[in-house]
């Protein structure tokens, strides 16, 4: 159930927009990762297909620093991995002394995979390889570090048993290329630019979890799930990989205008063929994955779209 269609398909360009809503900012992320080209998608289809409006995608830290700016109101939309919504929206983890309980949903967008890559003559092929050796945990204030941090705690691993870098995506494949580290992890929606690059200019591979590794990661992580990297997903990789995936969840600031959310929920449900144009990520860009994955109260904008729809919205979507 990619798109819903119904008699209020028009209604986008019928509900006026609030004049402090014409001007719209996507917190994304870096410029070699998914959330980039994904806000950057989601902006153009703003600037086409609403009138009035002008979005803009902005290059971030990504998910921690995207909440922050949800909460400041610095960015009107915002791309964040789920338990990093989810701590923010409780006040947990990272977030427990400043709680952005007016954290709402439009989406759930797609999942991200937990990728750890090494270039192919490296020794490194499992998790606890990595003790003594240069390893990029991900940018500061990203999604990637908390699912890194994550990963490893849960499976005996701590930042004291290597050394940790803070390179973003085009950072860290750069950093693996030229032998300045050892690995590096990504949490982002396969494939993804910085790492194909990465692959073709070097022998890469990409590191595999066991049952074991996954199944302590989601007793740290509840939102955590088994997730397969396909085979040929990057050059070079030439059998399918296991690893994790955490839902990436398109989310606003409560006091956003109930018309405008409703609007920009209509607009990706209704247009997902050009969000996928721009990235294959979007093809899990559903009303069933919102539903399934969300970790945190839709937006009232959205889920009158959704219910009008004729969707069932559960009771933990609800404000």
């Amino acid at each position: 159930m990619r798109t819903l269609h119904y008699v209020a398909a028009a209604s986008m360009l019928a509900v006026a927009l609030p004049a402090s809503a014409q001007q719209l900012s996507i917190a994304t992320g870096g410029t070699g990762g998914t959330y980039y080209p994904i806000g950057g998608g989601f902006a153009e289809m703003i600037n086409n297909h609403i009138e009035g409006a002008q979005a803009t995608a902005e290059v971030t830290g990504a998910s921690v620093e995207n909440m922050g700016l949800i909460m400041r109101g610095d960015a009107d939309m915002a791309l964040a991995l789920a338990d990093t919504v989810y701590q923010a929206y409780t006040g947990t983890g990272d977030f427990e002394t400043r709680q952005i309980d007016a954290t709402r949903a439009l989406a759930s967008m797609y999942p991200n995979a937990v990728q750890l890559v090494t270039l192919a003559e490296s020794d490194i092929h499992s998790l606890a390889d990595l003790k003594g050796k240069r390893v990029s945990v991900g940018a500061p204030g990203s999604g990637t570090e908390l699912n890194a941090r994550a990963l490893l705690e849960a499976n005996g691993v701590s930042y004291d048993d290597f050394t940790p870098q803070r390179f973003n995506f085009n950072e860290t494949a750069d950093a693996i290329r030229d032998g300045d580290i050892d690995a590096g992890f990504w949490s982002v929606g396969p494939p993804t630019s910085s790492i194909m690059n990465l692959a073709t200019t070097r022998d890469i591979r990409l590191i595999e979890l066991s049952d074991e590794e996954i199944a302590n990661a989601r007793e740290e992580v509840a939102v955590f799930a088994r997730y397969t990297l396909g085979e040929n997903l990057y050059e070079g990789m030439d059998e399918a990989v296991t690893t994790i995936g955490v839902p990436n969840v398109l989310v606003v600031n409560a006091a956003m205008d109930e018309a405008l959310a409703y609007q920009l929920t209509e607009l990706l449900f209704e247009n997902t063929d050009e969000l996928i144009a721009v990235h294959p990520a979007a093809n899990d860009t559903t009303v069933a994955f919102t539903m399934e994955s969300t970790p945190v109260p839709l937006h009232p904008g959205a889920i009158r779209y959704f219910e009008e729809a004729g969707v069932d919205v559960p009771e933990r979507l609800r404000p």
